[in-house]
């Protein structure tokens, strides 16, 4: 089996061989809840169902793809290895089943991960133009936590995510910078937030669960020397705001998260220095999905709108 993978890129192109793709789908969710429940419930199949799925996708391969007890699930080093093939065959089998698809108009379903805040500020005017020009475009939307956005791409849940650039751009991912936004501390809005930074830590910090937001809060408390009081971990931006609004500690955002959120009224911006460093937003997609039409239909108007408001770049490896 080992060895089979190791000519696996001789293999995409006979993906279509994969006439029914839900079991990859299904193995490339798990890979990144690592919770059979979780996934069970987000791809609407019995846990025993999906437990039997993996179980025979792990016999075709003669390995193991995780391991599992009764406290936690891991990716195997052959699961790694796998779930880079199978996010692959995915995408090119879309790609496939487009281009088969597609004549001289367009059609087909074009899917989308992105937050509550890109739906508000960010979506609408690349989707009203989009949407004008091909109308028998299905489009999918899914929202939630901006820090997932890359693994919903890389998992092939998604085919356009919108996220913050990362600090290191993985070579298989395109992203096409829009907006550049700051990264702030904010406190509850019926406190004082001015001073030195000693009293308004004395509430606690409310830290991002995952992604670049604690990556970069983390750096700027640890330039400082400052080992802060955690009380909670949040997943999401909007979650984020709403602790804070509570009056349960202080957080850090995306400035355009709180420009859009209902909350803002009920939350302080804190004074920091030195600032945070601000994040970079933009679209993503597979590099692998280039030949897309649908996708490239996408990202052209994207690119009009990068160039409309003066701030488009498309990211490479070699920019990092």
């Amino acid at each position: 089996m080992l060895q089979f993978l190791q000519y696996w890129p001789l293999a995409v192109p006979l993906g279509i061989i994969f006439m029914d793709i839900r079991p990859l789908i299904l193995f490339l969710h798990l890979a990144d809840t690592l919770h059979f429940g979780r996934t069970s419930r987000a791809c609407n199949i019995t846990r025993s169902g999906l437990t039997r799925t993996i179980q025979r996708l792990e016999q075709d391969l003669g390995d193991q793809l995780f391991q599992r007890n009764n406290r936690s699930v891991q990716l195997t080093e052959t699961g790694r290895r796998f779930r880079e093939f199978a996010s692959d065959v995915v995408h090119r089998y879309r790609s496939l089943k487009t281009s088969i698809a597609s004549d001289s108009r367009l059609h087909g379903e074009l899917s989308i991960y992105c937050s509550v805040t890109a739906i508000l500020s960010i979506l609408p005017s690349i989707l009203n133009t989009f949407r004008r020009d091909y109308p028998d475009i299905h489009l999918k939307l899914s929202t939630g936590d901006a820090a997932m956005a890359l693994a919903r791409l890389e998992n092939g849940e998604a085919d356009i995510t919108i996220a913050a650039l990362p600090e290191q751009l993985p070579s298989h991912i395109r992203f096409l910078k829009l907006l550049r936004t700051p990264l702030i501390f904010i406190g509850p809005g019926d406190r004082n937030m001015g001073g030195p930074i000693e009293g308004w830590l004395k509430l606690g910090v409310i830290m991002p669960e995952r992604g670049l937001s604690r990556i970069r809060c983390e750096r700027w408390f640890a330039e400082k020397n400052i080992r802060p009081e955690i009380y909670s971990y949040v997943a999401g931006n909007e979650a984020m705001i709403a602790m804070v609004a509570m009056g349960s500690g202080v957080g850090v955002v995306p400035k355009l998260v709180l420009e859009n959120s209902p909350l803002r009224s009920q939350v302080a911006i804190i004074d920091a220095t030195p600032q945070l460093d601000p994040f970079d937003v933009g679209i993503c997609t597979a590099r692998s999905s280039r030949g897309n039409p649908i996708i490239s239909a996408f990202w052209q108007r994207a690119e009009q709108h990068a160039q409309q408001i003066g701030d488009i770049h498309d990211y490479h490896p070699d920019h990092q």
